[in-house]
């Protein structure tokens, strides 16, 4: 990937004041606003419909909201090509779109605390279904925003500030909705979720439009047969043979990696919070511990992820991260076994926490190296999208597994899907050098 934009008086990599600098500022707070929405329609979720005797099989299925993550690839050309009137004159084409998502994404979500899931089912997975949507285009503009904002060498500090911010938002949108449902409602959670949306506005009110864009530079024209032909070819086709193009065979392994890296994570994920709540933990339990003392952890995996790539280099973290992640379903396999002991809970979090901070960065980290600046959006948006796919749609039918098998069975089985991304990691690690050094932009 080609230099971005540099900033003023940026001080040495050694230097206190080089993690300080305003870019990862910046990226902290909207990491922020990014990791609000998610667990929002995904963990939290789940425990909201929990609560509402909700059924098992029903509540897993809502992780097909993430497909709004996976296909998101498909409108990340709007966020390269298209201008927002007024918006974009007046903040640039980034910032621009960063406001409209995040003032979208807060009245959705004041939206969806006032409908009942056990009366208005249809009507609530609409409303979740649109702040999954907003919540994933968020995601494109703060993607590229964040490659765009400074230099190579930079991206790991900024992948670490990201998912610092990402984190806080994320103990937020479980420890802190758990709490305020606890001891409220679960509409007040939300609605109290929905304000936090200022920060990312806020944000995005002072930070500055990238002084580098990339841009595919392409615009639509004919029919419009014609016009949507080369939406796809400018969404999926170009940004894909790109990458096809420049890392030949070697292209194949490694999108296999990046669809098969997190699916372990995403089938247990999704009913991590109903298991809890299942084997006898309280809400203010798994707000106590699995969400804010996982919190503490998760910071601890996301600086040693970035702290590891700096001292280890990214192909060694990236075999180590794909281990860490498949082996948490050990630790929830022998909770199922021994029941709610607060002790192996904490042990439990301990372990998956930093396992999927210290992930989360090297997954960024690569896949922000094998972007090409050219297509900064769409092809980020493409690998990100690929990530996400093959968990999610997995992650559907967790609650028929689980119904099926059980939950000790269950953890099992999701340890048993993160045995090809092991086997991948060690394959790409071994050619990662060569090839983005070969065949990268």
């Amino acid at each position: 990937m080609s230099a971005n934009s540099t900033t003023k008086d940026q001080a040495e990599p050694r230097d206190w004041r080089y993690y300080l600098q305003r870019p990862v500022i910046f990226i902290f707070f909207l990491g922020f606003s990014g990791g609000l929405p998610f667990p929002l329609v995904y963990a939290t979720l789940t425990g909201w419909l929990e609560d509402a005797d909700i059924t098992r099989s029903t509540i897993s299925t809502f992780a097909w909201l993430g497909f709004a993550y996976s296909f998101k690839l498909l409108w990340s050309p709007l966020v390269d090509s298209l201008t927002l009137p007024l918006l974009t004159r007046w903040l640039g084409r980034r910032r621009a779109w960063l406001l409209a998502s995040q003032v979208a994404l807060g009245a959705s979500i004041f939206t969806l605390a006032g409908i009942d899931p056990a009366s208005q089912m249809t009507a609530f997975a609409l409303v979740a279904v649109s702040v999954a949507f907003l919540s994933a285009t968020q995601d494109i503009v703060i993607d590229a925003y964040r490659i765009e904002s400074a230099e190579q060498e930079m991206q790991s500090v900024l992948a670490a500030a990201y998912q610092y911010g990402y984190r806080v938002a994320v103990v937020i949108g479980t420890a802190g909705a758990f709490y305020i449902a606890e001891f409220g409602s679960w509409p007040m959670a939300y609605k109290a979720m929905a304000l936090g949306m200022a920060v990312g506005i806020i944000t995005t009110l002072l930070c500055h439009e990238p002084k580098v864009r990339a841009t595919v530079g392409q615009t639509l024209a004919g029919s419009f047969g014609t016009q949507a032909k080369q939406w796809i070819y400018i969404a999926i086709v170009e940004p894909f043979v790109d990458f096809v193009s420049r890392y030949k065979r070697w292209s194949f392994v490694m999108l296999a990696f990046i669809a098969s890296f997190y699916v372990s994570d995403r089938i247990l994920g999704i009913l991590a919070n109903p298991f809890y709540l299942d084997i006898g933990f309280t809400k203010a339990q798994i707000a106590t511990v699995a969400k804010l003392y996982g919190f503490w952890v998760s910071l601890i995996g996301t600086g040693a992820g970035a702290a590891a790539i700096l001292k280890f280099g990214l192909p060694r973290c990236i075999v180590g991260a794909a281990i860490f992640i498949v082996s948490t379903n050990l630790f929830f396999a022998t909770m199922a076994i021994t029941g709610p002991r607060l002790e192996l809970l904490a042990l439990t979090i301990s372990f998956d926490n930093f396992a999927l901070g210290f992930g989360s960065t090297v997954m960024i980290v690569y896949m922000s190296s094998l972007v090409n600046i050219r297509y900064t959006a769409t092809q980020y948006a493409l690998l990100s999208s690929i990530g996400t796919f093959a968990g999610k749609f997995l992650a559907g039918f967790s609650g028929d597994v689980q119904l099926a098998i059980g939950w000790l069975n269950f953890f099992l089985y999701a340890a048993a899907t993160g045995i090809p991304a092991i086997i991948l990691s060690i394959l790409v690690a071994r050619r990662h050098a060569e090839t983005v050094a070969a065949d990268g932009p």
